[in-house]
């Protein structure tokens, strides 16, 4: 992406989508006697396939003030989201394992996990990311410029 290379299509954002869940259904190729084609799988995601979005995706625009709201809320959110959902995962991934939850059950609180992991992001956004992030803008980029005489 620093080379300034975009590929623009129609569709970028359900093109992009489409892609990710493609890779991300596959977590896992080869079986314990040929670990060396999962290591081959993940390197071509990460090396071919991942920047290869990111271009699509760059080359795509955001049409309508709908679409513009929801890319910047989740652009918004990302950082925190980023940060708080690991926990979460854990909670969920030990709740089902231990107590060989059915796929159907599992599907009802994977949603509501999803649900309460962007809650939690925004709120976090809201009272701690966005403060903090104005709290050191006017500290340390605010600053009057002093008067020459």
């Amino acid at each position: 992406m620093r080379l300034g290379k975009r590929i623009h299509v129609k569709g970028t954002f359900l093109l992009c989508s489409l892609f990710i869940i493609a890779i991300l259904a596959f977590p896992r190729i080869g079986g314990p006697h040929h670990l060396w084609m999962n290591g081959l799988y993940e390197s071509f995601s990460i090396i071919v396939l991942f920047p290869l979005i990111v271009a699509i995706g760059a080359g795509g625009g955001v049409n309508g003030a709908f679409a513009t709201r929801l890319c910047k809320f989740f652009g918004d959110i990302s950082y925190p989201l980023y940060i708080t959902h690991y926990p979460l995962i854990y909670l969920y991934t030990a709740w089902v394992t231990r107590n060989k939850i059915p796929a159907a059950q599992g599907a009802r609180m994977g949603v509501l996990l999803f649900l309460t992991a962007i809650t939690i992001a925004y709120t976090c956004l809201k009272l701690y990311d966005e403060p903090v992030r104005e709290w050191l803008k006017r500290r340390f980029l605010d600053k009057p410029t002093p008067q020459t005489p």
